[in-house]
């Protein structure tokens, strides 16, 4: 029983810090660039996930790495952290924050269709029905709620975001395939990853920034609990609780209550639109995961 609570809270954390997430990128957005956003996160993020493996003694997992594993995951780290979140950020820096967040939540229709080509999946009757719905909700999404006056959001951010789903979704295929602890695989693929934002920085010319308007706090959410420590909570509370399933579902909060923290930390107006296309893109996920047609006898 006392398992079980446990892995309750840890998922109510888990939710609690990522739905917190769109109004802390919001909210640093507003004082410096999304690389420097992306180069100050990612490097308290390895510091981060160093101290949370040098206390669950994982580093000298390290050294049990082959040189081919390494440098996977080296190149693993080029798609995310860097490839990601570099596209993710410029994607809030173009849109309001609940359609950024919103049409993220399509990276699982992303890994469906993925699936076919890499994976060779079969896309059946449900995943195709499921993907298409969730492609309903984001054209709603996407038009603010006014069809008839298509452009009122930058349509540059919505391909950027549109782009991050699938970024995500091929890094989680392309991760998949490497039979090495997840931890590690995150640690290592930070290394590289933050390597490369920083590098990419200076030769952008963006690294000069006045001590005086780094958003702290901000950039602390993100670093520390968006891309570090709520992982590990995440997959403590899968490996704790006795239905996985039922605590995997819970995740699908996360989003409308990103919506309330949009709405009452950065006042921003959440449209109807943006409500009513998100919850049919969450009905889409969940459609292609629990619909089994019937088999005809």
């Amino acid at each position: 029983m006392q398992t079980n609570k446990t892995a309750y809270l840890f998922t109510f954390l888990t939710i609690l810090f990522w739905a917190g997430a769109a109004s802390a990128f919001k909210i640093a957005l507003q004082h410096i660039t999304p690389v420097q956003l992306l180069c100050l996160s990612s490097l308290l993020s390895l510091l981060v996930l160093s101290v949370l493996l040098a206390t669950s003694r994982k580093l000298k997992q390290l050294k049990q790495l082959s040189t081919s594993q390494w440098l996977y995951l080296v190149l693993l780290g080029a798609v995310n952290p860097f490839l990601y979140y570099m596209i993710l950020f410029q994607a809030y820096d173009l849109l309001p924050g609940q359609v950024a967040m919103s049409l993220n939540y399509l990276w699982p229709v992303m890994l469906a269709l993925l699936s076919v080509p890499i994976l060779k999946h079969e896309l059946k009757l449900t995943g195709l029905v499921s993907i298409c719905l969730s492609f309903c909700g984001a054209v709603i999404i996407a038009s603010a709620g006014n069809f008839a006056a298509w452009g009122q959001l930058n349509p540059t951010g919505l391909g950027l975001v549109l782009a991050s789903t699938l970024v995500w979704a091929s890094y989680w295929l392309l991760s998949a395939r490497l039979p090495v602890d997840a931890s590690i695989k995150l640690f290592v693929g930070f290394i590289s990853g933050t390597a490369l934002a920083w590098s990419y920085a200076l030769f952008s010319g963006q690294l000069s920034i006045q001590l005086a308007d780094i958003p702290y706090l901000a950039i602390g959410y993100v670093g520390v609990l968006e891309m570090g420590i709520t992982f590990f909570i995440w997959l403590k509370a899968l490996q704790m609780a006795p239905n996985a399933t039922r605590i995997a579902n819970l995740i699908y909060i996360t989003p409308f209550i990103s919506l309330l923290f949009l709405a009452l930390i950065l006042d921003e107006k959440i449209l109807p639109s943006t409500l009513l296309g998100l919850v049919i893109i969450i009905c889409g996920i969940l459609l292609q995961q629990y619909w089994k047609p019937a088999k005809s006898t």
